[in-house]
């Protein structure tokens, strides 16, 4: 593998668990900085940094923050900012399943 194609490669993140361990409601989606962020509501379970975002496609969650502060989980009807490595098509009022890694 050339040193372009390294740098360049495509990780795309896949989900290994079958059983998604929480939901996400989405109210709007920004771009900050090449990086996706998904500001809603967790609807059921708990999120942490790392476990993986679906929709459409998959995305794996980077960092949560609350109030503009980054916290380490995100609990049932917590209203947080989700900053994503990649991207996911969604819209707004959209329920997303969260899976661990």
């Amino acid at each position: 593998m050339s040193f372009l194609s390294k740098l360049f490669k495509n990780d795309r993140a896949e989900i290994t668990s079958r059983k998604p361990v929480g939901k996400f409601k989405v109210e709007k989606v920004f771009e900050i900085l090449t990086k996706q962020v998904l500001v809603g509501e967790v609807v059921e379970g708990v999120i942490y940094p790392g476990y993986k975002l679906k929709g459409n496609n998959v995305a794996l969650i980077r960092e949560i923050q609350r109030d503009r502060q980054k916290v380490d989980f995100a609990v049932e009807y917590d209203k947080v900012a989700l900053v994503l490595e990649g991207r996911i098509n969604t819209g707004e009022g959209e329920i997303l399943e969260i899976y661990q890694s």
